[in-house]
């Protein structure tokens, strides 16, 4: 998926499931976060929306450790939320090639 996502974003992100950036004051008061889910799909949409802005945020490093007690997400889940970034992304490229609009994509008014 962090590849699909670097393909469609044309950038460079080391992983874009962890969850864990630094985003600036201006990009949170930019892009309409309210309006993602409150699943696990949030990182995507948020990311996708600082992109169609033309926004920066900085990765923070992490060790990531997978084992059985650590994973709070079924296989269901898993497919689920592998549709749903798939989703987002086809979403961004539609409306980054104007093919189609999405409101949450554009900037908050002040």
């Amino acid at each position: 998926m962090t590849a699909a996502a670097n393909i469609v974003f044309r950038r460079y992100l080391t992983e874009i499931h962890s969850g864990f950036r630094a985003y600036s004051r201006k990009y949170l008061e930019t892009v309409r976060f309210m309006e993602n889910s409150d699943d696990f799909i949030f990182d995507t949409e948020i990311i996708a929306q600082g992109m169609m802005n033309k926004l920066t945020f900085q990765e923070v490093p992490i060790v990531t450790r997978y084992f059985p007690e650590a994973s709070s997400i079924s296989l269901r889940r898993s497919i689920i939320y592998g549709f749903g970034i798939l989703a987002v992304l086809f979403k961004y490229w539609l409306h980054h090639n104007r093919l189609t609009h999405f409101k949450s994509f554009e900037a908050n008014k002040p």
